[in-house]
């Protein structure tokens, strides 16, 4: 059994998405990431994840995302809380781009489905309910 960033990058190509590894971060993986639900709907943006080693066992934490879409915001909750620059440095140094982090673990991770399928559905209700 695959796990670790080979097991995301495996599912993440099963759902015809084409990731790209972080030169030098090897745990940060990149997407092209087309919103089809919500407010913004139809926006393509690029979305960044840190791939635990243990994955599934563990997520990705959540996501990052190439725009602003929030202003910071620390505490809080979804969709304008737990927003934060600091944690998405690495994708904006390595691809440019203002970046931001939506801290937002799946909540139902532990008694859910543990794959990229579920992790990507996850992303989907974020955007879905902005």
């Amino acid at each position: 059994m695959q796990t670790g960033v080979e097991a995301f990058l495996k599912g993440l190509r099963d759902l015809g998405y084409e990731p790209v590894v972080l030169k030098d971060r090897p745990d940060h993986v990149v997407i092209d990431y087309g919103v089809e639900s919500g407010k913004f709907a139809g926006t393509r943006l690029k979305h960044g994840f840190i791939v635990p080693a243990d994955f599934p066992v563990n997520p990705p934490t959540g996501i990052h995302i190439a725009a602003l879409i929030h202003p910071v915001q620390g505490g809080g909750t979804h969709p304008t809380g737990g927003v934060h620059r600091d944690q998405a440095a690495p994708f904006q140094q390595a691809l440019g781009g203002e970046w931001q982090y939506w801290s937002r673990p799946p909540a139902d991770w532990a008694t859910g489905k543990k794959t990229v399928a579920a992790y990507m559905s996850h992303v989907w209700r974020l955007w879905d309910s902005q």
